[in-house]
Parts: structure tokens; C-alpha cells; sequence
């Protein structure tokens, strides 16, 4: 079992969290409140949970098989900060930081996977 609190990807993935809870929430209209907002809210919190979850497990396959989920959360919450852009509900300064850092959590865990994997 790994401490996920040591894990630099859980680090920059819950700063990731927390940035779109105070940073883009807030921007989207009432009216998104249980479509658009829910899916971005969701996605991002899956990202750490799913590290979290993956480090707790006894085997490097099962802690890689987790990572994968984080990553698919990953791709789902730029997909849907894009679309909060084209929709007008973020700017471009604000898509472009969102994105950027989801990006940096992406690349760090396609590191991580890939060192995992060759061991399995």
C-alpha cells in the first residue's frame, strides 16, 4: 500500500480539484448547476479519488488499472472545460490555466502508468 499523500500526480491532481471547484464552478450559469457543472465537478474529484483508490491496492497492476480510470477522468474533464469554453462560460485565460494544468496531471500520470506497466 503507497501513501497517496507522497504521490506528486495526487498533488498536482487534488490542486486540480480544488482549482475547478473555486476557479470554474463559479463561472458557469444556475442553469448548468446538474448537467454541465455536475459532469466537470465529478470528473475532477475522480481524478484524485481514483489515484487514491489505486494506491491503496496491494498490486502494481491494480494500482496501474486505477491510474487508467484517472486518466479517462482526465481527458473527460478537458473535454468538458472545452466545451465550457466554445459555450462562452469561461474565457480564453481561464480555459487556457484549466487546461493547462489538467494537461500536467495527464503527462504525469501517463509517467507513472508507463512505469508501472513494464513491470506487470
Amino acid at each position: 500500500m503507497r501513501d497517496y499523500k507522497k504521490l506528486d500526480v495526487w498533488k498536482k491532481a487534488h490542486f486540480v480539484t480544488l482549482h475547478v471547484y473555486k476557479e470554474v464552478l463559479p463561472l458557469l450559469p444556475s442553469h448548468e448547476k446538474y448537467d454541465l457543472s455536475s459532469q466537470i465537478k465529478r470528473a475532477a474529484y475522480s481524478v484524485p479519488l481514483n489515484i487514491v483508490e489505486g494506491a491503496g491496492r496491494n498490486t502494481e497492476k491494480d494500482f496501474a488499472h486505477f491510474l487508467d480510470n484517472a486518466l479517462g477522468s482526465t481527458q473527460e474533464l478537458e473535454y468538458a472545460c472545452l466545451l465550457a469554453r466554445d459555450l462562452c462560460y469561461l474565457n480564453e485565460e481561464q480555459y487556457s490555466t484549466v487546461n493547462t494544468i489538467v494537461n500536467e496531471v495527464k503527462a504525469m500520470l501517463i509517467g507513472l502508468i508507463k512505469r508501472l506497466r513494464p513491470n506487470l
